[in-house]
Order: structure tokens, then C-alpha cells, then sequence
């Protein structure tokens, strides 16, 4: 019934933990921040000369290659610039020269991409990605990029030197640095607006500032009075990524087809453009200026720019809200009384000694949910439910949290009631959910939601789909209405899980969690968070730009339960074991080509320059149909505007030392993204163990409730290469084929030696004695009793599918009873881990001392 699996050895005296704890200062030092500082950074002044290339082998086996260079440089100049085309040359010279103002509180990486031009789609040869910290100003520096293998190179000559501009200040947390944001508003005159009105009301402006989180305004000249004082326009965009305002005038003609046919065509005519320099735009005074379009137009612009003042919207640090702090207070006191009660002790410990235990819940669909249920049920008649302060889930265990939390004292009633109710949700027909009358509520859901403004996806279906699987019925609750269940510590606090991943990148490459709480929603990657009540809104350079109503949990709920968002290759890997690996050998390449020995990088920040081989157009296809998320959810990001600060590669929550992670690429990562992709977390561990194992929530034990039945261990497996992977401390997983062929109702998994490794309880969803037992040490005796314990979960013809939303209340109440077993069979094992989380929270604070 339990299995214990210790590493090294428990001395009774627990002396290997108190000597790991005065080693504690030896270990590595992150850069991050609790909270957010300000930091005043010179600029520099970057040249880049690109002089030539050699033994370049183009695409066109008929002809040498078309060459010429791209420079990507996002973090100083929205604009990516071009050198000219050298026609039919393998040894192409250009000697021209390219100039950015970089900022030092940022990562300022390079992209430098060779291309072979075609007539209709250039063909990328090769990008060199070079990070530009740790030059020596006023010291040139001539690189040689070895390209390839056959003797291809890229010769290139930087030049740094100090800026006469003031420093500026920034925000950062030591991951993410916040610029000054400038609002640049403005109006287009209205002589011009008359004029054009009194020819044809089909005339249209484009205004565009590259950089701006608008990017392009499209204002039509309508006849009519609100005009009359011109058109006015707004622009959001960094103080040092004002450049050039474009101004282009346009008329749209409308064509009948025939004479007769009601079809049209719409012809767009180009009447003019023009640009308006904003390099020298004084802050804070009013700007008249006439920008002429040719053709003998203008047109009159009156703007003015100001530097936003507000604080950030965004919450920059690593440490936990002032509400989850607040809420532990409470919580702890709670605890504190239920731990003398269960595990008899003289006195109440004091809120420092209380160990804080989270229990997880796995993904699985309807069958995570009732599984949850039963497992929390377990608790709450050991009186144990008191002694947790987090609960946390992912995909269908989310369900059954969202269900839970809308009873603000759901863990001070008797759980039974609560399961009742549901039972008789999930064994009613789900027919219902469409129905036309259904079918018409999710069109003007979605209708109204596109009309606001909002992205809409097919996770938003979906969630409203779940809405009725769970309700049958609409529910207006939110997320932040959960506040009132945790105001008072009354009930564990909740966080739901979501993973960030890329629309064709796999989970196992890339995902970055993302957790939702009653109070704020964020990745602890980047050491970002937004309140709840803003998620879903527009957000740029950290502040609020445009404020959206807080979406209904049902469509949260829709995107913790994505599982449909999988990728060919993800379903192949999860059926067959194995996804498209082959594609990867075909695919990109990259390496690291760096020697900053023979140069002046001396910065032990930098990262190292890294080449990238693309694998060739037909590759990307196939790569883009077996790996691409058609229906990923997308969402707002909250943290586009704002870049990597210079040193994050110091922090163990990047992957930056894997030649291939995206974390190497500062400028493929989600701060640079318009949109964050947020799926259902299984896509990459399927548990939410990342979101409790960071340092801040410093807890102590985990029960970790599994509802997978094909690998049952998997998500242990996979939690322990995470946290290796970013140094986080985790108990070794060892197990033994027997474990493995025939696993048992409880492990128990523990790092004698490293107090800050959690202590894990693993508890698979396995039917082991449950079907000759009906409680703890009681036998089943009668045919009907034996005949409800005797059953299996897992198998082809298993009412508990992962894609069965209906069970039968027979087979429901089996698997709520069966999990319910196997936490009170192992009451001893739980019981063991408080007290030894509690002897290990007073060695903790005795080394304090």
C-alpha cells in the first residue's frame, strides 16, 4: 500500500539536513528581484559595417548567388535595415555601414541573416545572431562569421562608443526592464479634412509609427460634423524608438461588375505620402507642421508629446502579491491549530514553523475532476484539508477547482453535499450543448467579444462549450470573484495552470508557465503579473493602454482545458510515443560558433553568438502542417514593450545554456510578441509542479494526485528534468520495474539531505486494494460490494476516457470512492510527511537564527 523512497540516509537527529542548510550561502545567487528598482543606464552609440562575404552558395544551381544582408537589432530600431543586392557573385563586397543608439540596461543581441534573392520569395541562407555586450567602447572589433562547413563567411566590423545623450532610467526587476513611454497625440487638420470632403467622401489616411503599439491608424475622411476640428490620433511608443511618422493619403473607388451584376470591385489609388520627423520632437510642448504628400497636397499636423507618468500596470518582481502574503498570514493560523490537532501536539506551532503543503491535481478531463474531488474528499475526513494552504491544477482538476471556489466556504462544509450536486451534472445528457438555442447563445457570445475588440478563437467555443458541460447553464462568475473564497484564509489558495507555448513549436521545446489566481495572473519566468481583473486587456511598455471587462472563467476554463490544441506531432507522441523526430534533423540548424577569447567580450552575461541554418522553404512547410496549433487561444500581451534586461541569462528560470532553447534568443521570446498562445499545461508536465516549486511559495510538502493511467509516473519524471534543468531542488525519482508495471496507492519521495528539496507524495490513480477493501482494513462481503470495488479505469471500453464527458452516476460515484480510498489507506504516510515538513521548517529557522 505505500512505498518509501528516501535519497541518502535520515539520521534521527536529522544532521545531514542542518549541515545542508550552513551550506546554503554557497549555492548560486540569483539577479532577480523581489521588487522592481530603478537602474540609470548610459547609451551607446553601435556601428555595424557590413564588408563582405565569401564562397556563398545561393539556391539557383544555374547561377551564383544574389546576395544581400538583413540587420535585426528590435531592442533599438523597429525598422529592420538592407544592404543592396550584389547580383550573380560568390564573393559579394558591400562596405556599408549601419548606425543604432542602444540602450545598456537592455540584452541588445544582433541578427545578421544572409539572403540569396529570387523573383518571388528570397531564399534565407544563414543568420548569425550576435550579442553586442562586452564590446569595449572605442575599440573596433572585426568578426569573421564562419557560416558553414565549405569555407562560407561573413566578414563584419562593429564599432562602440559612448553616447553624448543623458542616461535614462529604467524599471527592472533584473529580467524585464520597463523604458519611459511616450504618448504622442496629434491631429490632421481640418482645412485638409473640408477640401477633401468637397471632392469624394471615399478618401482615406494611413498614419504609421513603426515602434508604436498602434503601428498603423486607417482614418476615413467622413462628411460629417465630428470632423470639424480635425482628426484626432494617438500613438504609444518608446521615448527612444521615435523616429518617423509616415503619412500616406489614399482613395478606395468602388466598381460595379457588368453594369448590371450587384458584384464590385474596390480599387485602392495611392494620391500621396509623406513623412514627419520626431527624432528632435520636444516633450511636453505643442508641434504645427506641414508634411507635404506630392502632387501639390500637404497636409497640416498639430501634435504633441508627453512622457507618461503613471506607474506600471504591470507588476515587476519575483515575490508574491500582497494579497497571497496577506492571505498567508491568515492561512498559517488556521494551519497552525490544525496540525496540533492531527498530529497531537502540546502546543499550536508558531506560523514560521507551519510547513506549507500543496496538493496538485493533474490533467484528465472529466475524469481528473471526479477523481479531485474524491482525493479532496479524503482529506477533508482525515481533518487534514485545513492542514493545505495551496491547491493547485491543470486541465480537468482546473474544473473542479473553478466549481469549488464559487462557494466562498466550500472547504468548511461537508464535501459530500457538493458532490452530489455534481454527480448529477456530469451523468446528465450533454446533448444540450447543441442545440440550436446553444448554438445561437455561443454566435452572439463570440459576436459580442469580437465586437469589443477582443481575440477570438476556437478555446473561446470550446470554453463556452465547457461552460454547459459543468453548468448547464450560463455563468456570469469571474475569476476575481474567487477573492471573497481566500479574503479570510478560509479555504487553500488556488492557482490554475496554463502553459504559453509557440502556434508551431513543440511542448517539450517550449512552454512557459503561466498560473491564474484570484488576484493576479502571470508568468514567474519573467517575474511579470497583472491583476486579474485587467488579464485580456491591452497592455504596452508595462502600462494599461486599453482596459477590456475581466473575461468570464468560462472561457478561462476553456484554455486550462485546451486539450484539443495539440499538434499533429503532439498526438503522435502521446498515442505512439514518438512524434515527427525526423523533421528535426531536416530542420534548422543551430550552433554555437562563438570565441569571444579572440576578441574584446570579456562580459560573463554575454551570450554566446549562435548560427542558424534554416532547413529550406519545403521543410518549413512540412514543419509548420505537423507541428502548428491552429487553435491555440490567443490572448493580449501583457508584456509586449518590454526587453530582457541585460543580465537575465544570470537567472536559473532561462534555459539559456542549451544551444537550441529559445531562451537563447532574446528576441524570440515572449516579450517581443504581440500575442501570448496560453493552452492547457499538459503540453508540457501534466501536473502543475512548476508553479508551487518556485522559491518564493517555499513549500514544504507536496501531495501530488495523479489521474493519467498511462504513465503514472511520468509527470514526477518530467518535473524532475525541469527543475535540473533551472537548478530548482527536487527529490531524485527512483523507482523499479515493479513500480512501474505495478505501481501502489502512495510514494513517497524525499532529499535527506537538501532541506530546500520538497517532500513528495505521489498517489496514482490506481484501483489496488479498493476493490477488496471498502474502507480501510474492512473487507468487502457482499456480492453487490465486491462487485462496485472490482473494476478497472484504464482500457479502450473505460467509461473514464479522457474525451467522455458523461459518466454514468454508478461510475461516478466508483472513481469519487476509490479516490477517497487511497487517501485515507495512506493516512500514516500523510500524517509521517507533516511531521517531518514541521521538524524541517524548525531546522530552517534555527539556521536563520
Amino acid at each position: 500500500m505505500f512505498r518509501q523512497v528516501l535519497v541518502g540516509r535520515l539520521s534521527p537527529r536529522m544532521l545531514p539536513l542542518a549541515a545542508a542548510l550552513l551550506l546554503q550561502r554557497k549555492e548560486r545567487k540569483e539577479t532577480g528581484f523581489y521588487h522592481w528598482r530603478r537602474e540609470k543606464h548610459p547609451y551607446y552609440n553601435l556601428t555595424v559595417k557590413i564588408l563582405r562575404a565569401r564562397n556563398i552558395k545561393g539556391t539557383d544551381l544555374l547561377s551564383k548567388a544574389d546576395c544581400y544582408v538583413e540587420l535585426r537589432l528590435p531592442t533599438a530600431s523597429p525598422i529592420t535595415y538592407q544592404t543592396r543586392v550584389i547580383d550573380n557573385s560568390s564573393d559579394p563586397e558591400w562596405n556599408e555601414t549601419f548606425r543604432y543608439k542602444i540602450h545598456n540596461a537592455v540584452k541588445n543581441t544582433l541578427e545578421l541573416t544572409l539572403f540569396d534573392e529570387d523573383v518571388l520569395v528570397s531564399d534565407e541562407l544563414t543568420s548569425v545572431v550576435f550579442d553586442v555586450t562586452g564590446m569595449v567602447p572605442g575599440r573596433p572589433l572585426k568578426n569573421t562569421f564562419k557560416l558553414k562547413e565549405d569555407r562560407e563567411e561573413l566578414d563584419v566590423e562593429f564599432f562602440l562608443e559612448k553616447s553624448s545623450d543623458a542616461p535614462t532610467e529604467v524599471i527592472t526587476n533584473g529580467a524585464l526592464v520597463a523604458y519611459p513611454c511616450l504618448c504622442l497625440k496629434g491631429v490632421l487638420n481640418k482645412d485638409d479634412m473640408s477640401k477633401l470632403r468637397e471632392q469624394a467622401s471615399s478618401h482615406l489616411f494611413k498614419i504609421s509609427l513603426p515602434g508604436s503599439y498602434e503601428k498603423q491608424l486607417c482614418i476615413p475622411c467622413k462628411p460629417d460634423s465630428d470632423q470639424d476640428c480635425g482628426i484626432p490620433f494617438v500613438f504609444h511608443i518608446g521615448k527612444d524608438m521615435c523616429s518617423e511618422l509616415d503619412v500616406e493619403l489614399e482613395q478606395t473607388i468602388t466598381v460595379l461588375q457588368d453594369g448590371v451584376s450587384p458584384d464590385f470591385e474596390k480599387h485602392t489609388t495611392v494620391l500621396g505620402s509623406g513623412t514627419a520627423p520626431l527624432q528632435s520632437l520636444p516633450l511636453g510642448k505643442d508641434i504645427d507642421m506641414t508634411i507635404p504628400l506630392g502632387k501639390g497636397q500637404s497636409v497640416d499636423l498639430h501634435m504633441k508629446a508627453e512622457q507618461m507618468r503613471k506607474d506600471l500596470d504591470v507588476r515587476l518582481g519575483f515575490d508574491l502579491c500582497k494579497e497571497e502574503r496577506e492571505f498567508l498570514d491568515k492561512r498559517k493560523k488556521i494551519v497552525s491549530q490544525a496540525l496540533k490537532q492531527t498530529l497531537k501536539l502540546r502546543e499550536d506551532p508558531s506560523e514560521d514553523e507551519v510547513p506549507v503543503v500543496a496538493v496538485l491535481g493533474s490533467g484528465g478531463g472529466m475524469r481528473a475532476l471526479t477523481s479531485f474531488y474524491g482525493s479532496l474528499f479524503g482529506l477533508q475526513q482525515l481533518n487534514l484539508l485545513d492542514s493545505v494552504i495551496y491547491l493547485s491544477g491543470i486541465s480537468g482538476t482546473t474544473w473542479c477547482l473553478s466549481m469549488l471556489y464559487q462557494d466562498s466556504e466550500w472547504s468548511c462544509k461537508e464535501l459530500r453535499d457538493t458532490i452530489s450536486n455534481v454527480q448529477k451534472k456530469m451523468s446528465s445528457s450533454k446533448v444540450g450543448a447543441f442545440s440550436s438555442e446553444r448554438l445561437k447563445y455561443y454566435f452572439q457570445e463570440l459576436n459580442a467579444m469580437e465586437n469589443a475588440g477582443r481575440k477570438v478563437s476556437f478555446t473561446d467555443l470550446w470554453g463556452l462549450i465547457v461552460e454547459y458541460f459543468l453548468q448547464q447553464k450560463e455563468d456570469q462568475s469571474k475569476l476575481s470573484d474567487q477573492q471573497e473564497a481566500v479574503k479570510q484564509g478560509q479555504n487553500p489558495y488556488p492557482i490554475y495552470a496554463a502553459v504559453n507555448v509557440r502556434p508551431n513549436v513543440s511542448g517539450d521545446d517550449f512552454a512557459e508557465w503561466c498560473e491564474f489566481t484570484p488576484y493576479e495572473v502571470g508568468f514567474r519566468k519573467y517575474g511579470a503579473f497583472v491583476r486579474t481583473e485587467d488579464f485580456d486587456s491591452e497592455f504596452f511598455m508595462g502600462r494599461l493602454i486599453k482596459k477590456h471587462p475581466e473575461p468570464r472563467i468560462c472561457f478561462l476554463q476553456g484554455m486550462w482545458g485546451s486539450a484539443f490544441a495539440a499538434s499533429l506531432d503532439d498526438v503522435f507522441l502521446k498515442v505512439v510515443g514518438s512524434g515527427f523526430s525526423f523533421l528535426e534533423s531536416l530542420g534548422a540548424v543551430v550552433k554555437v560558433i562563438d570565441d569571444c577569447r579572440r576578441f574584446h567580450l570579456r562580459d560573463p552575461m554575454r551570450l554566446k553568438t549562435r548560427l542558424v541554418i534554416p532547413g529550406g522553404p519545403l521543410i518549413q512547410i512540412f514543419q509548420d502542417f505537423f507541428k502548428s496549433r491552429v487553435t491555440a487561444g490567443e490572448t493580449f500581451n501583457y508584456m509586449q514593450g518590454l526587453y530582457l534586461h541585460r543580465d537575465y541569462v544570470s537567472l536559473n528560470k532561462f534555459v539559456v545554456w542549451k544551444g537550441t532553447h529559445l531562451d537563447a534568443f532574446p528576441n524570440m521570446l515572449t516579450p517581443m510578441e504581440e500575442n501570448l498562445y496560453l493552452v492547457d499545461g499538459g503540453f508540457s508536465i501534466n501536473s502543475p509542479f512548476p508553479l508551487v516549486l518556485q522559491p518564493e511559495r517555499d513549500v514544504d510538502i507536496i501531495l501530488s494526485f495523479n489521474n493519467s493511467w498511462e504513465a503514472p509516473f511520468e509527470v514526477l519524471q518530467l518535473t524532475q528534468k525541469y527543475c535540473k534543468e533551472r537548478e530548482i531542488p527536487f527529490p531524485q525519482i527512483v523507482l523499479n520495474k515493479e513500480d512501474e508495471e505495478n505501481p501502489k496507492e502512495c510514494y513517497m519521495f524525499m532529499d535527506a539531505e537538501n532541506p530546500k528539496a520538497p517532500i513528495i507524495l505521489h498517489f496514482p490513480l490506481i484501483n489496488d486494494t479498493f476493490h477488496k477493501y471498502k474502507a480501510p482494513g474492512i473487507e468487502r462481503e457482499s456480492e453487490e460490494e465486491r462487485s462496485f470495488g472490482d473494476f478497472a479505469i484504464e482500457g479502450k471500453d473505460s467509461p473514464y476516457r479522457t474525451l467522455n464527458f458523461t459518466f454514468e452516476s454508478h461510475d461516478f460515484d466508483r472513481l469519487v470512492e476509490l479516490s477517497c480510498y487511497n487517501v485515507l489507506n495512506n493516512k500514516d504516510t500523510i500524517l509521517k510527511a507533516l511531521s517531518l515538513g514541521l521538524n524541517r521548517r524548525k531546522l530552517k529557522n534555527d539556521s536563520r537564527k
